[in-house]
């Protein structure tokens, strides 16, 4: 449970530059679609080339003969997951704060178990409430700055996120229920590849493209910005690549719904580093102590994840 945690709480740390750069882009003119599909288009580079550089061709063969064979799944997974959900964002990002945002994208972390239930999956009670303790940390993270925000901003800004947060988790499940088996309406894929959360994120990623194309032609967005160019990259290298495999993987070393959610619930630690980072790097200002408290139950719901799991398992041994 220890390493499941870890992982997702790195993941949360890599994802918060999402947020950051995404207003960063947004300020400087950048529009929402570029700075979505070109995150895509590097993080295609990336997955692609890095197999090849380090020696790994067969990963990179078997991937592809994977997303071959069962291709329509792919592209729905992918389109949900990383289309729908990364659309939500960076829309969002062109009308509200970073911190706006991060926060409203927390809602994730609640609509995790409904998706758990919706697949058929038992939650246990107990996790919802660790989950809702940690939501509730987020809200007073930023209680004191909700005040003064722009409703039109929050509704454009919040909106879009809230679509997004609940079309992330259903992506990354269809392909856990595809790798477990057991469900009607999505294949049982028998794949070594699948183990691999490099292989699995690429062809998430590959499945996504179809949708990022049909975006640009229909949205017919300006010529980007150089500065989108850039910092595009620097997003699909750091969210995209890393934290995307990072917590993949750790959803991936969950064996039941109750370390799935867990994992899902470590993405509450992204308001954190976005808001240090935003305060560092876009001048924002530190939680007052409202906001620290906020921070302190997020905190205190993780670790009773981790107590409560591991009270769990010396029941039963």
């Amino acid at each position: 449970m220890i390493r499941l945690l870890g992982a997702g709480l790195l993941a949360a740390l890599f994802f918060s530059s999402t947020f950051i750069l995404n207003r960063s882009m947004s300020l400087e003119g950048g529009h929402w679609v570029w700075s979505a599909s070109l995150r895509y288009l590097w993080m295609t580079v990336f997955l692609v080339a890095g197999p090849l550089l380090v020696g790994r061709g067969r990963l990179l063969l078997d991937a592809l003969r994977l997303f071959r064979r069962h291709w329509f799944f792919w592209l729905v997974a992918g389109t949900i997951g990383f289309g729908v959900f990364y659309a939500g964002v960076t829309f969002a990002a062109s009308y509200a704060p970073a911190w706006v945002v991060a926060t409203t994208w927390q809602v994730t972390v609640l609509a995790s178990p409904i998706i758990l239930f919706a697949y058929g999956h038992r939650v246990p009670l107990r996790g919802l409430f660790f989950t809702a303790l940690i939501f509730l940390g987020i809200l007073l993270v930023n209680a004191t700055q909700a005040e003064a925000a722009d409703w039109r901003a929050m509704l454009l800004g919040g909106l879009p996120v809230l679509i997004a947060a609940f079309a992330y988790p259903i992506g990354l499940q269809m392909v856990w229920e595809a790798r477990t088996g057991g469900h009607t309406n999505i294949p049982y894929i028998v794949d070594p590849i699948l183990g691999d959360s490099f292989a699995r994120v690429l062809l998430l990623t590959l499945g996504a493209l179809p949708f990022w194309l049909i975006t640009i032609v229909v949205t017919q967005p300006p010529p980007p910005t150089a500065g989108q160019w850039a910092s595009t990259a620097l997003v699909a290298l750091l969210s995209g690549v890393i934290a995307t495999s990072l917590f993949v993987y750790a959803r991936h070393l969950a064996r039941n719904a109750y370390e799935l959610a867990a994992v899902d619930a470590t993405q509450s630690a992204e308001v954190v580093f976005a808001l240090i980072g935003e305060t560092l790097l876009l001048g924002g200002a530190l939680p007052g102590p409202l906001g620290i408290a906020g921070i302190g139950l997020t905190m205190l719901g993780l670790i009773l994840y981790l107590l409560a799991q591991g009270q769990r398992q010396s029941t039963r041994a």
